[in-house]
């Protein structure tokens, strides 16, 4: 086959692999041998040939790189991320978060409106977070707006302004300027989108009406989200949130779609697999609505969290097996709902995950500031007499209590190793799993439709960016604190097994990581990411 030759005479930059994942034009993907050919000036792929070019066929002045029988694959777009800056940089910021997603593979991350300080709730809001990202971003970084009570105003300036969807809660979010939305904030906020190219998603808790959240004996119940048991045990935590929480504001949801027939609806981080025969058979009926699932709801079981650690509470929270199992059946059914896999990361700081001693070493040191906040329904608010040392006496008193501890988990950067690990195990044991060609369907493909970002990201193809995740599938290592690049070192991925590993991340075409180098991979010595600021059309 002749040489691919791109249309200017600039230097190019050539990758070929025994193994790389190809886009094709009917939006398919295959597993071939190719050569990928990129114009650095560009940052595009130009020219793909499906065979192993030979260096000799190519001008002097190309970067040829062949990396044998490592995976290339799109770079992944993580659509559920939250970097926490400004205002709790803390617990997060765009430098250090965004280098935890380039060391894994992801070269588009998109933030969520909370919990940074201002929340993107209102354009202005929007305007401070982005003048934040500014030179700080490894990769790029595109960004949501938020639906909260009172701010409709807001949304379709924000739209212009180009974010990439919304996001609002039906349960209290855990910080104070981020509050759940009511019934008629939805029906608001679906009237007002009904006709941009945007989508409206919602975390979907819900405390279900004259119920009680562990039990059906409403006439002698404790209030809902009371915790019945050990609050350091897991089950307790878990049985506090119900699948009902789930169903109920999946319910309330699809109840109001007729309000905006053509608006993309969408649940995030859904974790129980009771909601998916509602979403089917919504779709079924023509409703515009999917879903995302989360890396750790794959991985995890609630039977494997010790009583006390408290690295595995989220919300909604990591159920049984039988859960699990149903979700990765989901995820390659012909009819899925769920058409996404994301991590929401969700960092704060190590005291606010009230670890117990064997899992975190506290000292007056962590204490950046007396943080806020209401979690599960239990308040952690200090009053402004508290200092310092009453809050370590009360943080001893409280380690390893789930309801008071704060509910998130850190894992930008692991999805790739986590889905292909956990799929090796499943196939091992006649398990139906994703392939790796679903995996990027999962990660890649679907994650940049979901947010207006197909025609850029996502694929390898001509004419797309040239986001690229170098991936050896058989490499086998262990996550240590070492290797968490986020801001705290705090994971319940911590002491993992893992098959498969990014070797390099390349942006644009320019080669952003690559593991073991100096500056700890970070090759470029300044970041290269960019705010992902334009207009959603699709």
């Amino acid at each position: 086959m002749a040489t691919p030759t791109p249309s200017s005479t600039e230097p190019m930059v050539v990758l070929v692999s025994t193994k790389v994942v190809l886009t094709l034009p009917d939006d398919s993907l295959i597993l071939t041998p190719a050569s990928l050919v990129i114009s650095p000036t560009s940052g595009k792929i130009v020219a793909i040939t499906q065979e192993v070019l030979p260096r000799a066929v190519f001008p002097e002045s190309t970067t040829y790189t062949d990396y044998g029988d490592k995976v290339l694959i799109p770079g992944l777009v993580d659509a559920h991320v939250h970097l926490n800056e400004p205002g709790r940089s803390e617990w997060e910021g765009f430098a250090t978060g965004t280098k935890a997603a380039a060391s894994g593979g992801v070269t588009t991350v998109v933030d969520m409106p909370l919990n940074a300080i201002p929340p993107t709730t209102t354009l202005e809001g929007f305007k401070v977070k982005v003048e934040a990202s500014l030179g700080q971003c490894w990769v790029d970084v595109g960004f949501y707006g938020g639906v909260i009570p009172g701010n409709a105003e807001e949304l379709l300036p924000l739209v212009e302004a180009g974010v990439r969807g919304f996001k609002g809660f039906l349960i209290e979010s855990g910080v104070d300027e981020f509050p759940a939305v009511s019934v008629n904030d939805i029906a608001l906020a679906m009237t007002t989108l009904k006709d941009t190219p945007t989508t409206l998603m919602f975390h979907a808790e819900m405390i279900p009406p004259i119920s009680d959240s562990v039990g059906d004996a409403v006439q002698q119940s404790l209030p809902p989200l009371a915790p019945r048991g050990d609050l350091f045990s897991y089950s307790t935590f878990l049985e506090s949130r119900p699948p009902a929480f789930e169903t109920y504001a999946v319910e309330e949801i699809l109840s109001l779609a007729e309000l905006a027939p053509q608006l993309h609806l969408h649940i995030v981080h859904l974790s129980a697999v009771e909601c998916i025969p509602l979403l089917k058979k919504a779709r079924e009926a023509g409703i515009n609505i999917t879903a995302e699932t989360c890396f750790h709801y794959l991985g995890l079981a609630s039977e494997d969290i010790e009583d006390g650690d408290t690295r595995h509470k989220c919300c909604p929270p990591i159920r049984s097996q039988t859960n699990q199992d149903r979700l990765w059946e989901e995820l390659t059914a012909p009819d899925a709902c769920i058409k996404t896999v994301v991590s929401d990361h969700s960092p704060c700081t190590p005291e606010l995950k009230l670890l117990p001693p064997h899992l975190q070493t506290i000292t007056e040191d962590t204490y950046g500031s007396n943080m806020r906040h209401n979690d599960s329904g239990v308040d952690m608010t200090l009053s402004a007499a508290e200092t310092v040392q009453p809050l370590i006496q009360a943080k001893v008193q409280g380690e390893g209590d789930f309801f008071a501890a704060w509910g998130g988990i850190s894992s930008v950067g692991l999805g790739l190793p986590i889905l292909h690990t956990a799929a090796a195990v499943r196939v091992a044991h006649g398990e139906s799993a994703p392939t790796l060609l679903d995996i990027v369907r999962l990660c890649c493909q679907a994650t940049a439709k979901q947010v207006g970002l197909s025609h850029r990201k996502g694929g390898l193809k001509v004419g797309m960016d040239a986001d690229i995740a170098v991936f050896d599938d058989k490499e086998i290592w262990t996550l240590h604190t070492g290797e968490m690049r986020w801001k705290n070192k705090c994971s319940p991925w911590e002491g993992h097994q893992f098959k498969g590993r990014v070797h390099e991340t390349w942006l644009r075409g320019q080669k952003v990581f690559q593991l073991g180098a100096p500056n700890q991979g970070f090759i470029q010595g300044v970041p290269v990411g960019e705010p992902i600021l334009e207009k959603r059309t699709v």
